[in-house]
């Protein structure tokens, strides 16, 4: 079997996980923003639930949720690692080793501080919720008002799309050269972001649909750890990289 890599695929495959980060950042442009006063008022008299105050022909929004753009910190981790190897294919070998260590140093720290603050938001706003739902009965409107229809639907479509594009991009990398699969680190990476993608999914549908947004926060708050996590190991991983260019460029100084 050839060693040579088959480069328009693998182009093809970086493209896909491209349009994965993109559709996950721009999430909030295809979720919520919907006029759902009438899904509202249906959940709420399901629950024997009021909404005193609401005028009849006000409008509520359903929310875009934060789990789907969450997971753009995972697969931005495997943009990244892609986008490392296709710089090799422009990049001499020699400029490609020196940059490389430095690069991911601050692609790790600013991830990491990245997704602390994502974290301290969706932990906010998940205990706001969770306060406002058990402070019945005008704590449960509230939440209702502004949380209490999820549009599982349209995220559900969503992650169905990503999920194939993930597909698409393992696809395209194996085809263009098989001893990808070899490479474990970039394979678990992989599994990683699939699993985070199931995860949303299955906590999008474990609930009724007016608690979708508690668990919604619940999933953006997992994901956002897990990268955390894989951003300590790129972090870890290339301080030897680092090491080595440094002294590679460090000037000798004569003995004697």
């Amino acid at each position: 079997m050839t060693d040579r890599l088959r480069t328009p695929l693998f182009l093809i495959g970086v493209a896909a996980m491209l349009l994965v980060v993109l559709l996950e950042i721009g999430a909030s442009l295809f979720l919520g923003g919907r006029d759902v006063s009438g899904d509202l008022l249906a959940q709420a008299s399901e629950l024997d639930v009021g909404l005193p105050g609401r005028a009849p022909d006000s409008q509520v929004t359903a929310p875009p949720g934060r789990a789907i753009p969450y997971l753009a910190l995972v697969d931005g981790v495997v943009l990244f690692t892609v986008g490392l190897m296709a710089a090799g294919l422009v990049l001499s070998h020699r400029l490609h080793g020196r940059l490389q260590g430095g690069v991911t140093i601050v692609f790790s720290i600013l991830l990491i501080l990245a997704a602390l603050v994502l974290i301290g938001i969706a932990l906010v706003e998940l205990i706001t919720m969770v306060a406002l739902f058990f402070a019945f009965p005008f704590g449960t409107i509230a939440y209702l008002i502004i949380w209490g229809f999820f549009p599982r639907g349209d995220a559900t479509g969503l992650l169905s799309v990503l999920m194939f594009l993930k597909f698409v991009f393992a696809g395209a990398l194996l085809l263009a050269q098989p001893r990808f699969i070899q490479n474990k680190g970039l394979v678990l990476l992989l599994v990683t972001s699939l699993i985070c993608n199931l995860v949303v999914a299955f906590l999008h549908g474990l609930v009724p649909g007016i608690l979708v947004s508690i668990t919604d926060s619940i999933a953006a708050i997992v994901v956002a750890i897990v990268a955390i996590i894989w951003a300590i190991v790129l972090l870890v991983g290339s301080i030897p990289a680092v090491v080595k260019a440094v002294r590679s460029t460090a000037p000798r100084v004569p003995v004697g």
